[in-house]
């Protein structure tokens, strides 16, 4: 067998990692507890994120290890990033060690300290609670996840802009009031708009912090020259919610570019900062909010990002892509 099919595992899909009856008579039928596909890929690993504790607690029974590393990292560190408190807990209760040493320093143990459950491990005394730093960049990511909510977002281009409202960003894009009439067009049917008709049409909204533009059905908003005007003295982070191939993030910053083709929301990265580390965990699966917080916003809604916002515009023509 080759493929997603070597070590048993012929047919499995994430979600088949919740069918306890299903993985247990794999296993006992000859499945490879140590190996799902090609890779390196663990089945551990994959229950950790997909599947039920009590799949998680089989497949931790059957391992020479649980906490066997996959892309450095082990099923316990990669249960506690996902926000899988109850694999997290069956885990532990197999062995996995909640002390291990992952990205940036810290341990699952002490970065669930900034999750939903901060209480999910019984810590020994050399594992430091959070400084007071850590617990505000904790505290401010619940509330703006929660004053987010849930919504759809695909297709979405935003910038975010820290230290500026909207009124400064309009005379930095040097943007004129758009036709109220076709922007109500738009929206009723993006889809019936050619993209390159309305790419310089977007919304601009003040918030605390500073401000977001907005873009609902394209990639206006992550132009790099867009960012180039509106990052002087301060900081941007553009985000397009590519719906063919997931969140494309970038910063610049005073003008300049400082990093490109970046994936908000995808969790921590082993050569990041202990503070992006927790930046990234708290922001995990929330790309929208994940980039309003590094520009430094402070929305208490949705607004600016759904709309209706404070100002649509129009930008001048011109070449948005050179830098």
């Amino acid at each position: 067998m080759t493929g997603r099919d070597a070590g048993g595992w012929t047919g499995m899909d994430y979600r088949g990692w919740q069918d306890h009856k299903d993985v247990t008579r794999r296993l006992d039928a000859g499945a490879d507890p140590e190996r799902w596909g090609v890779g390196g890929s663990r089945p551990l690993h994959r229950a950790a994120v997909f599947g039920s504790p009590e799949v998680v607690a089989e497949l931790a029974r059957r391992v020479a290890d649980v906490d066997a590393l996959e892309n450095g990292t082990t099923a316990l560190w990669d249960a506690v990033v996902a926000g899988r408190t109850e694999n997290a807990r069956a885990l532990a209760a197999a062995g996995a060690d909640p002390e291990w040493v992952g990205y940036g320093g810290w341990t699952p143990g002490r970065l669930s300290l900034a999750g939903p459950e901060p209480d999910l491990f019984d810590l020994s005394e050399t594992q430091p609670g959070l400084s007071q730093a850590e617990r505000a960049v904790a505290e401010e990511g619940r509330r703006l996840i929660a004053a987010l909510g849930d919504f759809y977002y695909d297709g979405l281009g935003l910038a975010a802009v820290g230290g500026i409202d909207a009124e400064e960003a309009i005379r930095r894009l040097e943007a004129t009031p758009a036709d109220g009439e076709l922007i109500e067009d738009i929206l009723a049917d993006p889809f019936d708009h050619d993209l390159d008709e309305t790419l310089r049409l977007v919304g601009v909204t003040t918030v605390p912090g500073g401000c977001v533009v907005t873009q609902p059905w394209g990639y206006g908003p992550s132009m790099p020259g867009i960012h180039t005007r509106l990052s002087a003295g301060t900081v941007s982070y553009g985000l397009y919610a590519n719906p063919k191939s997931g969140n494309q993030g970038s910063i610049h910053r005073d003008g300049a570019g400082e990093g490109w083709d970046l994936h908000p929301g995808g969790g921590p990265y082993p050569e990041e900062s202990p503070e992006e580390v927790l930046f990234s965990y708290v922001y995990c699966h929330h790309a929208v909010a994940y980039s309003l917080a590094y520009a430094g916003l402070r929305p208490t809604d949705a607004r600016a990002v759904l709309g209706p916002p404070d100002h649509w515009v129009e930008l001048p023509d011109g070449d948005y892509w050179a830098t």
